[in-house]
């Protein structure tokens, strides 16, 4: 009896500390919940997505979990965390995407994992960045058209200036079955024309900018004005800046979020994120990241200086087209009709901002943010 008691309290000890261990082990990120069953955080998540994110991160931590409606979502805000969303065979995008492909366009599961990969390896190869000869003088030619349709001179909000050439994306569907059988199904971003859009405004709001896009597009393409100009490759590498512009751009209004699932439980810091999570990362925090962006918050195209575009490699952690296997199939595409769009509308029209640079929503957490409020530009045919 008199060791009883002292080795009931030694096992019991053993077995509080190994079940502490597990605990520690299992152990989930924070998760900020609601009052509400199922719904959990949905109410105050969706006033302004974005701004909740960045609070989150500050309040939680590196990581934490958001419950709405029913699913849990496991954010990740710095390097091991992002290495882990990047490169862990424990998280798929396929499963990720599945459910919002279907409610979107109506692909039935079982026929988006079957077709998908190919599908996704056949796009990558037919619009990656050597095949773009294929469109350059077909959207040059169209570009011209759509903006033959503003006319001589006008004042306008920005956005409408450049939905003008943008409303209808039957001509590029056109262009690509035309060009590409194969790549029928692919459907063009609505995020062009606002990256455009922001690209734009970026350039006017920044007079040193603008005046040297004007003077190397004179060196390269002669005095603007009228004419119907062809851009070529070689053309295209001589108005860099432009390109950079873009980039600059879509750094500053990168998507909110992108996703993954969870698919076996996985270790990040000191937390274990559980299977069927679905694990996010936001470009457009991690791109204001100033370990990553010096003065993140400021438009510097030259930062790109440092990407070697030219063996077609963005700079380190960019992730506004995703990453790895399924990094976005048309984004050369994509840069191909900005910078186009944006070399013919200086070519053609002397503009100039009316409304200060408009700040961005933060309620868009899908694709790229819309401004807060209009911004209106004068615009003249040049002569």
């Amino acid at each position: 009896m008199e060791l009883f008691f002292p080795t009931m309290s030694i096992i019991l000890g053993c077995v509080a500390l190994l079940l502490l261990l597990q605990w520690k082990n299992f152990r989930g990120p924070p998760c900020i919940g609601g009052w509400i069953p199922w719904i959990g955080a949905a109410f105050e998540f969706g006033k302004a997505p974005l701004e909740f994110i960045e609070k989150a991160r500050i309040k939680y931590g590196p990581i934490f979990t958001v419950f709405i409606m029913g699913k849990r979502m496991t954010f990740v805000t710095e390097e091991v965390g992002i290495d882990v969303f990047l490169r862990s065979k424990k998280v798929d995008f396929e499963l990720a995407v599945q459910t919002p492909i279907y409610r979107t366009v109506s692909v039935p599961g079982n026929i988006f994992f079957a077709l998908h990969e190919k599908l996704y390896i056949m796009m990558k190869g037919k619009m990656g960045a050597l095949n773009l000869y294929h469109f350059n003088e077909q959207l040059t030619e169209e570009l011209h058209r759509q903006l033959e349709k503003l006319g001589s001179h006008g004042t306008t909000d920005l956005n409408n200036l450049v939905r003008s050439w943008s409303q209808s994306k039957k001509w590029l569907l056109a262009l690509l079955e035309e060009n590409l059988p194969e790549t029928r199904l692919y459907k063009p971003t609505k995020d062009n024309p606002m990256i455009a859009f922001w690209t734009l405004a970026f350039i006017l709001s920044h007079p040193e900018v603008h005046k040297t896009i004007m003077e190397d597009m004179v060196s390269v393409l002669g005095p603007a004005g009228k004419e119907k100009i062809k851009i070529s490759e070689d053309d295209l590498k001589k108005l860099m800046l432009i390109k950079w512009c873009i980039l600059e751009t879509i750094r500053l209004r990168a998507p909110g979020v992108i996703t993954r699932m969870v698919v076996e439980p996985i270790r990040i810091l000191n937390y274990t994120v559980p299977p069927g999570d679905l694990l996010m990362l936001s470009p457009f925090w991690l791109h204001r990241n100033p370990e990553y962006f010096p003065e993140p918050d400021s438009f510097k195209p030259e930062r790109w200086k440092k990407a070697n575009l030219e063996k077609h490699a963005f700079l380190d952690n960019f992730l506004a087209f995703g990453y790895g296997k399924y990094q976005c199939p048309g984004r050369w595409l994509a840069l191909l009709e900005i910078q186009i769009c944006i070399i013919l509308i200086f070519y053609k029209y002397d503009c100039h901002l009316l409304d200060p640079l408009p700040k961005q929503s933060f309620l868009h957490l899908v694709g790229v943010p819309h401004p807060e409020r209009q911004c209106r530009i004068e615009y003249r045919q040049r002569k």
